[in-house]
C-alpha cells in the first residue's frame, strides 16, 4: 500500500490507515500524545516535518522561534513529563539545548521513533465519510481512522503595521529571526513588546548592541525567577491550597517588596492584578534597566527615517527593530470549517476535543500559567482514554461525547483574565486539573499513576541514533 496517489479520487491508491491515530507534530506535545496512545495499545502514526523531535527546541527546525539564549521559563522540577524527570544535573531553569536533548531521551526512552515519519510536510486533512484524508508533500494520501492536531502555535509570526516602516532606513525583523546576539554588534536595537521572548531578547541587545530600548505599550508584573531561594513556579506550587484571590493579594504585595516600583524604571504600572495576564518571568530585564544597559520606552507613534518616535514626544536613533509581537495561531493542514475559531483561538472542549468532529482533537493548543509537560502527559491521557472507550464500545464514551457537546466550565479558577485573544483560551492549571479530573472520574478512566509507563521504557535508549531513523519513521 506504498504507491503514491496523484488523484485523489483514485481511492485504490490510497494508504490505509483507517485502524490508526494521526498525530501531527512531534514536539513536546506530540511526544506526550504518542507515548499515551501507544501505553494503551492504540496503533498511531507521527507526521513531522523537521528531522528529528523537539519541535520549537531545535533552531535548526526552520521556522522556529529558539534563539541561543532561550532559557526554561518554568523550572525543572515542575516542568518534567510524568515518570521522565529531568537530569539532576540540569539549572533549575535549563538551556534551550538542555531541553531539545530531553525531548530527544524522551522519545528513545519510550521508544517512540519507530511510530514517526520524518521529513513530512502535511498539505491538507480533510473530512472523508467518518475518517480523514491526509495528503503529504509527496503527494501521498493516507486515510486515518482521527486526527490529533499537536503542531504547535508559535509558527506564524504577528507582526503589526507600523505607521512610516516603508520609509524607515533601519531594518525590521520579528523575532522568530533572531538567533544569535551578534545581529546587536554596533547598533541602536529597539525591542517591541515585552512578553518572555521580547524580554529576553531585550537583555541580549542590552550586552550587545550599541544602546537598547524596549517599547512597551502597558504595565506587567515582573516575577523574579526565584524567590527566597527557590524557583518561582515551586514557591508558588506551595500555596496551590489558598484561594486565588487571597493569592492575588498576598502575592501582589510581596512582588512590590521584591521587585519594587517599575515605573521607576521607566515602565508603565500594570493595569491588572497578578496572575491576570500571562506572567513575566525576568528579573534579568530589570537589572539592565537599572543599569541602562536597557531604555524602557512607550509605544511607537511612527517610524520616521532612520528615527523611532514614540507617544510620549521623544523619540530615538534607531538601527534594528525586533518585533517581538507574538504569533497567530493556525492549523495551516486544514480549513477553518473544521474548527471554531473565536479571537484567533480554536473553540475546543477542554481545550482538547472538537465538539463538531468527535474523531478530531487537538492537543497544546491554550496557554496557561505553569510547567506545561505533566499537563501535556494528563491531557494527553484524557483523550486516549476517550479513544480507548469508543474502541471498545464502552458506555462512557456516550456519555464523554454529551459533555463535549454541552459541557462549557469556567477554567479561570475565578481569576479575571484580561479580555484579549490570547486569553479566551488561558487556564489556571489547578482549576483544570480539578475540573478534569471530576470528569475523567465520572467516566470511569484511571488517572496517570507513578510508574504507570515504565513498561514502555528501552533498557538501552541511548543506543538509538537519529541516523538510525529514516524518513519513514522506521529503524533501519
Amino acid at each position: 500500500m506504498e504507491s503514491k496517489n496523484h488523484g485523489k479520487s483514485d481511492s485504490s491508491n490510497w494508504i490505509d490507515k483507517s485502524d490508526t491515530i494521526c498525530i501531527v507534530g512531534a514536539g513536546p506535545a506530540g511526544l506526550a500524545m504518542a507515548r499515551s496512545l501507544l501505553s494503551k495499545g492504540i496503533p498511531f502514526l507521527v507526521f513531522e516535518k523537521h528531522n528529528d523531535v523537539g519541535g520549537i527546541w531545535d533552531i535548526q527546525n526552520p521556522g522556529s522561534p529558539m534563539y541561543e539564549s532561550a532559557h526554561f521559563i518554568s523550572s525543572k522540577y515542575l516542568s518534567s513529563y510524568f515518570d521522565f524527570p529531568m537530569p539532576k544535573e540540569y539549572p533549575d531553569y535549563p538551556s534551550n539545548r538542555q531541553i531539545l536533548n530531553y525531548h530527544r531521551d524522551f522519545a528513545k526512552t519510550f521508544n517512540l521513533y519507530p511510530n514517526i515519519q520524518f521529513n513530512t510536510t502535511i498539505k491538507n486533512i480533510e473530512k472523508h465519510n467518518e475518517l480523514w484524508l491526509v495528503e503529504t508533500d509527496s503527494n501521498e494520501i493516507y486515510i486515518f481512522g482521527a486526527i490529533i492536531c499537536a503542531s504547535g502555535i508559535t509558527w506564524s509570526p504577528s507582526k503589526p503595521t507600523l505607521e512610516g516602516a516603508d520609509s524607515f532606513s533601519g531594518e525590521i525583523l520579528h523575532s522568530v529571526n533572531y538567533k544569535s546576539p551578534n545581529l546587536f554588534k554596533g547598533k541602536n536595537v529597539l525591542i517591541v513588546g515585552a512578553g518572555n521572548s521580547g524580554c529576553d531578547i531585550a537583555c541580549d541587545a542590552g550586552a550587545n548592541a550599541n544602546q537598547a530600548y524596549i517599547s512597551v505599550r502597558r504595565g506587567y508584573h515582573f516575577i523574579p525567577k526565584h524567590i527566597f531561594g527557590q524557583p518561582a513556579d515551586v514557591f508558588g506550587d506551595g500555596a496551590h491550597w489558598i484561594p486565588n484571590w487571597i493569592s492575588q493579594w498576598v502575592f501582589g504585595k510581596l512582588l512590590k517588596l521584591i521587585v519594587g516600583d517599575l515605573t521607576k524604571l521607566g515602565l508603565p504600572a500594570p493595569d491588572h492584578k497578578i496572575f491576570e495576564t500571562h506572567p513575566i518571568i525576568n528579573d534579568q530585564l530589570l537589572h539592565n534597566l537599572r543599569h541602562g544597559d536597557v531604555i524602557a520606552k512607550p509605544d511607537i507613534q511612527k517610524l520616521e527615517g532612520d528615527y523611532v518616535l514614540f507617544k510620549d514626544g521623544s523619540k530615538e536613533k534607531i538601527d534594528l527593530i525586533i518585533l517581538a509581537t507574538g504569533y497567530n495561531w493556525s492549523i495551516p493542514y486544514m480549513e477553518l470549517k473544521y474548527f471554531e475559531w473565536k479571537n484567533g483561538r480554536p473553540d475546543l472542549y477542554l481545550t482538547l476535543f472538537n465538539r463538531n468532529y468527535e474523531n478530531l482533537y487537538a492537543l497544546g493548543y491554550m496557554e496557561t500559567d505553569g510547567g506545561a509537560y505533566k499537563m501535556f502527559d494528563e491531557m494527553a491521557n484524557l483523550i486516549a482514554s476517550y479513544i480507548d472507550s469508543k474502541r471498545k464500545s464502552m458506555p462512557s464514551a456516550v456519555r464523554f461525547s454529551k459533555y463535549i457537546k454541552s459541557d462549557a466550565p469556567k477554567l479561570n479558577g475565578n481569576i479575571h483574565y484580561l479580555n484579549t485573544g490570547r486569553h479566551s483560551v488561558y487556564v489556571n492549571q489547578v482549576a483544570y486539573k480539578n475540573y478534569r479530573a471530576k470528569i475523567q472520574k465520572k467516566m470511569g478512566w484511571k488517572e496517570l499513576k507513578p510508574g504507570q509507563f515504565n513498561s514502555l521504557k528501552l533498557t538501552n535508549p541511548l543506543d538509538i541514533k537519529p541516523d538510525s531513523i529514516t524518513s519513514r519513521g522506521e529503524s533501519k
